[in-house]
């Protein structure tokens, strides 16, 4: 086999030639285009991916905020019942205190008009045995209305302090007396009699007739009064029995 070696030179140096002509005007910028492309597609990439990590992390906060309005609502509404049950509470306390209240008011009212009654019926049941012994004591005989209470009237005048007894019929004045009917001229007498000697000094009587007295006597004088007839006796019973009922105070 014969090799040209000429044109064996010349294809050669025409394919260094193609080599040079297509690493200068065709492989280096396709490489710089492929090294652009690579580039841009990276920088897209980069790009995406700061995209995706923005937006996870908008979706984490989204997350986190959802959840922790949810916390919130959550939070205020057990606050809201547990405000609602707190206030129930109240109110029903106040509810029962104002019923207990009432309660005890209306139990006092109900004991105070019981006891009015009480009163009441006490007070009637005193005024009629009163008012019974009042009409018996009355059918007692006129002398015995006058008489029998002379010496006892006396006898209370001459107890009484010198100063208070000397307030009765002063200066000659006569003394007043009060009897249930008008006197007779003996038991005028016998009175003027039994007060003077009480007295120690001679008086005169001016008489009343009273006959709500009933039965018996009554010396009035300035500041003071000898009282020694029924209707005393039985006002002082109706005191005493009134007292003794719960009635007074």
């Amino acid at each position: 086999m014969h090799i040209d070696w000429s044109t064996l030179a010349l294809q050669t140096v025409n394919a260094l030639v193609l080599v040079w002509l297509l690493a200068r005007f065709l492989f280096r910028p396709v490489a710089e285009i492929v090294a652009a492309r690579q580039k841009a597609a990276q920088a897209l990439l980069a790009d995406a991916e700061a995209s995706r990590r923005a937006a996870q992390a908008e979706h984490d906060a989204a997350r986190e905020e959802t959840a922790r309005l949810a916390a919130s609502h959550d939070a205020a509404l057990r606050a809201a019942e547990a405000g609602a049950e707190a206030h129930k509470a109240t109110l029903l306390m106040q509810a029962r205190a104002e019923a207990a209240q009432l309660r005890v008011q209306a139990e006092s009212e109900i004991e105070r008009e019981r006891a009015a009654r009480s009163r009441d019926i006490e007070d009637d049941a005193v005024r009629l045995a009163v008012e019974i012994a009042g009409r018996l004591l009355d059918r007692m005989p006129p002398e015995v209305r006058v008489q029998s209470f002379i010496s006892g009237t006396a006898q209370a005048l001459a107890k009484l302090p010198p100063e208070t007894r000397d307030e009765f019929g002063a200066q000659g004045s006569p003394l007043a007396l009060a009897a249930p009917r008008e006197l007779s001229d003996a038991e005028r007498q016998a009175c003027e009699a039994a007060f003077s000697a009480a007295l120690g000094r001679d008086v005169t009587l001016r008489v009343q007739a009273d006959p709500t007295l009933i039965a018996g006597l009554e010396l009035t004088g300035a500041h003071a009064a000898v009282r020694n007839h029924l209707r005393h006796d039985l006002d002082v019973i109706r005191e005493t029995l009134l007292e003794r009922g719960g009635v007074r105070g």
